[in-house]
């Protein structure tokens, strides 16, 4: 083990010094030198406040046992200016022990909050969900050491529960604080639940507590910090005021994911309005967008692709057919084979929802992909740029395949639809050449999957 110098060798100078000092006590004891027996005593004093424990009311005993000793040696003689002031030394040292151990304490929790506010800064910054800032904010808690238990107590479907916590609260993690069957208070009055929470504790670990209410914009009340510890000390007004700004911290970072979620539910909703709306041109029977969505999120679950990107891939199944609206109702809605200009008017959709969507800032780069390249072909005789094999955007490979299986098994203007098994047939046909092979082997699997035939028509 690496010892580093800076805390050693102080405390090593530390240790000597008391030693010596201890030794010049023996001798002035020895020499019944009141003086130097005093004056070694408040040095001795000094130097151990810094080590703590025990030795730093050693000065309180050291000092009466020498005096006393002293006397015990012969030709001793005690007069009362003698005793008056062993008596004033020794409430003089008792009162420089404990003034300086009461300051030693309050460095070590100003040491502890600015820890706290340092370790807050960097956990918050990377919390991005409401549970991440809960799970921070009791860490934040545990690392400011103002007490052993802690509950961060959040409101899930209008009943409260522990969603963070330290200590023995842990146990109770996830579960919600139920009313008793005759208890006729609100769930959500700050009184009940504090002590509906401080009831999960043991009696002796939650003898003195304190209760932290947390609220968001416009004081939204968004749950309550509960700390516990046992013992007979009350929470100081120094620790309360430090929790209650971690409280209001907390609250404005919860209140801000809390209007980020709104707008990110609101981005959905519109976006998936939007793609039910814009299939009634192509689909009058409608469910194309929904079935696509819901395939693909599947496979791409299947493939275990992360959350931003399933979430990517969402998006752009609701919006891969945006640019026909650009496209004529009578091209749209032909029941027979078109014509060279007709297709390369159907072809020029996924550049116009593509050219469309670049205003839109809050889409990922995956979405955009999806819409442009949703028809390019493995074998790069797709449109619009004819793309080749993994060049495809990985969001567009793998809808293509959806795509063209749900408009195969269901019924469009120019054709009849096809039975599930004719349509699996076809897909695996065009690995390798229309799609990619890995996603086709998976998507088939998905399909003839015992837990989804439903899927197969």
């Amino acid at each position: 083990m690496v010892l580093d110098s800076r805390v050693v060798h102080p405390r090593l100078l530390l240790v000597l010094l008391l030693l010596v000092m201890t030794g010049v006590v023996a001798y002035a004891t020895y020499r019944q030198a009141g003086g130097l027996l005093l004056g070694a005593s408040l040095v001795f004093a000094l130097a151990s406040w810094s080590l703590g424990g025990a030795l730093r009311w050693a000065s309180l005993v050291l000092y009466p046992a020498a005096f006393l000793f002293s006397l015990a040696l012969p030709g001793a003689r005690l007069s009362a200016d003698d005793l008056a002031g062993a008596l004033l030394a020794v409430v003089g040292l008792g009162y420089l022990t404990v003034t300086q151990q009461a300051a030693s304490e309050e460095r070590r929790w100003q040491a502890r909050v600015v820890g706290a506010l340092r370790g807050c800064s960097e956990r918050l910054a990377t919390a991005h969900t409401p549970e991440a800032i809960m799970r921070a904010g009791a860490e934040i808690m545990e690392q400011l050491q103002a007490a052993p238990h802690v509950a961060f107590v959040a409101y899930r479907g209008g009943a409260p529960y522990v969603l963070a916590a330290s200590g023995q609260f842990r146990s109770h993690m996830d579960r919600p604080l139920q009313p008793s069957d005759n208890d006729s208070r609100s769930v959500q009055a700050d009184h009940w639940v504090a002590e509906q929470g401080l009831a999960l504790l043991p009696r002796a670990e939650c003898r003195q507590h304190h209760v932290a209410p947390i609220a968001g914009e416009a004081g939204v009340p968004l749950g309550l910090l509960l700390l516990a510890r046992p013992g007979d000390v009350p929470f100081a007004q120094s620790e309360k005021e430090v929790v209650g700004a971690f409280a209001q911290l907390l609250g404005a970072h919860l209140g801000q994911g809390q209007a980020i979620g709104e707008l990110r539910d609101a981005n959905e909703l519109t976006l998936r309005a939007l793609g039910a709306a814009l299939e009634r041109r192509d689909d009058e029977t409608g469910g194309h967008t929904q079935r696509v969505t819901t395939l693909s999120v599947r496979l791409a679950r299947r493939l275990g692709w992360s959350e931003p990107q399933i979430k990517a891939l969402r998006w752009g199944a609701y919006l891969h057919d945006l640019g026909k609206i650009a496209v004529p109702d009578q091209i749209l809605h032909k029941p027979g084979p078109l014509d060279a200009e007709e297709r390369r008017a159907v072809q020029r959709h996924p550049m116009v929802g593509y050219d469309i969507l670049q205003d839109l800032h809050f889409l990922p780069a995956e979405t955009l992909d999806l819409v442009r390249y949703h028809h390019e072909r493995w074998d790069g005789a797709g449109y619009p740029a004819g793309l080749r094999g993994h060049n495809i955007p990985d969001t567009a490979r793998l809808f293509a395949i959806v795509d063209v299986y749900d408009a195969l098994t269901y019924p469009r203007p120019y054709k009849a639809a096809w039975p599930a098994e004719r349509a699996l047939d076809e897909i695996v046909a065009q690995a390798g050449r229309q799609f990619d092979p890995q996603y086709v082997e998976a998507f088939v699997r998905l399909v003839r999957s015992r837990d989804d035939t439903r899927l197969v028509r």
